[in-house]
């Protein structure tokens, strides 16, 4: 398994098989801050069926949100959103990498303790993808993979649980505060707040591991 790029996935909405549902919840955050969704991924996510019995209201009323978001947008506009918001030159609009909400730069002391967490798990950078490992979508994907990959002996809840606790929950909150607090924000402003429900939620199910 090479860490970890975002694939293309049959889109499943929260409320099935609960792993199943959570893999996949998280490979479309990998797919949505990796690159601007295409028409195509837009219609698949506007199609989804609406969800009332999610883990929690508000992560239901996020989804809800998201899905009507997807059905309103255009893929050029929300191409030029993602630029403007995550792309560009020099200093990005919101930055999408845990090393700057964690130390205030970037590729600082959190990547290197991601990336040995990485290495101790069998999990390295794909030299192709072009982000380090502590871009918001690579950490996703890293999930997708912890929840659904084929080998059991690292593929654990408390593989799970420490990746997220440590690499992803201390900051994707502020990430989802700062694109929703940019003008430019339209269709990811409901992506940041999918984005936070869900990280809620998943840390609830990771307290009762306690």
């Amino acid at each position: 398994m090479s860490a970890t790029a975002p694939t293309r996935l049959t889109l499943a909405a929260p409320g099935s098989d609960e792993d199943a549902a959570r893999a996949e919840l998280w490979g479309l955050l990998a797919l949505l801050f990796i690159a601007p969704p295409g028409a195509d991924t837009l219609r698949q996510l506007a199609a989804l069926p609406p969800q009332d019995e999610a883990p929690s209201a508000a992560l239901s009323a996020a989804w809800n949100r998201l899905r009507q978001a997807a059905a309103q947008a255009l893929a050029d506009d929300v191409r030029d959103e993602f630029e403007a918001l995550f792309g560009g030159p020099g200093r990005p609009a919101v930055y999408v990498y845990g090393s700057f909400y964690l130390a205030g730069a970037l590729h600082d002391k959190p990547l290197a303790a991601l990336r040995g967490d990485l290495q101790r798990i069998g999990l390295a950078r794909r030299i192709d993808l072009g982000e380090s490992e502590d871009h918001v979508a690579v950490l996703a994907e890293t999930m997708r993979y912890l929840i659904a990959g084929d080998d059991p002996a690292v593929c654990t809840l408390t593989r799970q649980r420490d990746m997220f606790q440590r690499h992803i929950q201390p900051w994707v909150a502020a990430m989802c505060d700062a694109i929703d607090g940019d003008r430019q924000a339209r269709f990811y402003r409901a992506v940041a707040a999918f984005t936070r429900e869900f990280i809620q939620v998943e840390q609830l199910g990771f307290d009762l591991l306690d």
